[in-house]
């Protein structure tokens, strides 16, 4: 790879995961969400991992983080359906904005999130399946990579 990709890669990966950040977290009062965002930082991490390649990138993930990260986004979005579900009767209820009236004051409380628009859980679903997305756009590359390289020392012998 020549110089000038790897002197750029790292600062637009870096913006990349900004953005994807910014866009989980306003995606409940703009278009997009958790799976766009999910897919804008896993952008910046496979442009990392291309440029860099898998041994050098800085943007480096084992496979305990991915298992971790995954399992936080998966559980997450199901303790929040459950809580809808035990709360109001319905998966993935709003306990935050209580469309119904149903909820007790103290659960909507917990997860009334701090914004004019009041969205209630969404913002919080919108970090769960951005967690997911990334996580899994990432590994399926982070997971190629590996084959091409194991591949490529299989091709040497």
């Amino acid at each position: 790879m020549s110089q000038i990709l790897k002197l750029i890669a790292l600062p637009i990966s870096i913006i990349l995961i900004c953005l994807g950040i910014t866009t989980i977290l306003g995606g409940h009062i703009t278009p997009g969400g958790g799976f766009q965002g999910g897919a804008m930082i896993a952008s910046g991490v496979i442009l990392s991992i291309l440029v860099y390649g898998l041994g050098n990138s800085p943007l480096e993930f084992s496979h305990t983080y991915i298992e971790v990260f995954e399992s936080i986004g998966a559980l997450g979005y199901i303790a929040l359906g459950l809580v809808g579900l035990f709360a109001g009767g319905f998966f993935l209820y709003n306990v935050g904005a209580d469309i119904f009236n149903i909820v007790p004051a103290s659960i909507q409380s917990v997860f009334h999130y701090p914004d004019v628009t009041n969205a209630g859980i969404i913002p919080y679903l919108n970090i769960f399946v951005g967690l997911k997305v990334f996580v899994g756009l990432s590994a399926i590359v982070i997971a190629f990579a590996g084959f091409k390289k194991f591949v490529e020392e299989d091709a040497e012998k």
